[in-house]
């Protein structure tokens, strides 16, 4: 083939991120094939060879050297093989040039259709493997169009959407606009590969305080758990691995500048940070703030699997004033939902004055002991540890609450 062509490829395949060496061989594979049809058979072993410097691809025919001809496709006796190459010998092989005259031509045709089917499926495959090692990262995003039910962005030169369930409930898109998204999974699909982004995803605040923040990106505070309302509000509980960091003031920054920053990527969504805790009654306590906790009660601390396949997650009751359950619960359910997340407990808030009746009831149905905190004025744990209590189902003090009983009696269920 002429050095044009062999360079055209070449810079073609830089441009596309693809080998050279596919392509050629996908051309060679095409030009044998179109031989095969208009000039032999499916049978016959081709060869082909492009050249530099010759205009069209030589095209050699495969053969066997025999004593007597079984199969003329693969097969050729001796004499008839001398005439070609006169130093052969039974058991080689011998290459028969059957390039046809002004074959080039069509040649050329099969070959480009091939380069161009070649050049797309390895340009998926190159862009495949790029992204998909960048799964759970940070990508920085072009809006190009947008539309009612998504917005179309461009990410390094990839077309890709972003579905409206994915998209931060009130933000605005427009053409131009430059965004943060986070690349959940990468999936090869006969279409090509497709990102699956979001911008509501926990892992989008993950990865822009490690963005943020030096303590997290250094791994000297680690995120221990994010629970996020996508749009409105997110907790994240946090803790240093170094004693003198504080894990809170390191996040936030002087004069909160660093939440902030955080905040505005988020479109203003507000972004609570919180001390972890290894203890459960405290880390439930933190997360439910700025509520005040009067007791939380551990009715079940570990995860398990019932006799029937049923999963029984880990779940507390909480204790708060009246005055105070509003805050707890938060709008629309919403603080004590992202308590329940971020502490991998499910939470039941129930009301202070209920708490005797309801540590007489539990005590009686886990065998006496319960494991219980109270807390003072301040929030903080005045009482802790487990709790034997003396059963007077006669006292008026406990008579439990209708809501309660069904609780307690789902927790005597589950065990």
């Amino acid at each position: 083939m002429h050095a044009s062509f062999l360079a055209a490829i070449n810079q073609i395949c830089s441009e596309k991120n693809v080998s050279p060496e596919q392509v050629l061989e996908a051309v060679r594979q095409a030009i044998a094939t179109a031989y095969r049809k208009d000039y032999g058979n499916r049978e016959q072993e081709i060869r082909v060879e492009l050249q530099e410097g010759r205009e069209e691809p030589l095209i050699l025919l495969i053969k066997e050297v025999v004593d007597e001809v079984d199969n003329e496709n693969f097969e050729i006796n001796l004499s008839d093989a001398k005439k070609i190459k006169s130093d052969i010998d039974i058991g080689d092989e011998i290459e028969i040039d059957v390039t046809p005259t002004g074959y080039g031509r069509i040649a050329a045709q099969a070959a480009k259709q091939v380069i161009l089917q070649k050049l797309q499926e390895a340009e998926k495959q190159s862009l495949y493997e790029m992204f998909k090692d960048r799964e759970q990262e940070l990508l920085t995003a072009t809006v190009t169009k947008v539309e009612p039910n998504w917005v179309t962005l461009e990410i390094e030169g990839m077309t890709v959407s972003l579905p409206w369930k994915e998209q931060i409930p009130g933000e605005h898109y427009y053409t131009g606009k430059r965004i943060r998204v986070y690349l959940d999974t990468v999936e090869l699909t006969g279409k090509g590969p497709q990102l699956r982004i979001s911008r509501t995803h926990a892992g989008l605040v993950r990865k822009l305080l490690e963005l943020e923040i030096p303590e997290v990106r250094n791994e000297d505070v680690d995120i221990k758990s994010i629970a996020r309302d996508a749009g409105f509000r997110s907790k994240v509980a946090v803790a240093s691995k170094d004693p003198r960091i504080d894990p809170i003031g390191a996040c936030v920054g002087q004069k909160g500048v660093r939440i902030q920053s955080v905040m505005e990527e988020l479109n203003g969504e507000r972004v609570d940070m919180i001390e972890w805790s290894d203890d459960p009654i405290r880390l439930i306590s933190t997360a439910l703030q700025p509520a005040t906790i009067s007791a939380v009660i551990i009715i079940n601390d570990e995860e398990s699997v019932d006799g029937e396949g049923r999963r029984i997650k880990k779940r507390a009751a909480v204790f708060v004033e009246e005055t105070q359950r509003p805050m707890a619960i938060g709008k629309k359910g919403q603080n004590i939902r992202l308590a329940t997340d971020l502490s991998g407990f499910e939470l039941d808030m129930y009301n202070y004055e209920e708490l005797p009746a309801f540590k007489a009831k539990l005590a009686e149905l886990q065998g006496g002991a319960i494991q219980i905190a109270e807390m003072d004025a301040d929030g903080e744990i005045k009482e802790m540890g487990n709790e034997e209590n003396e059963i007077n189902e006669g006292n008026e003090e406990n008579e439990v609450s209708k809501e309660a009983e069904k609780d307690i009696e789902e927790v005597k269920k589950e065990d």
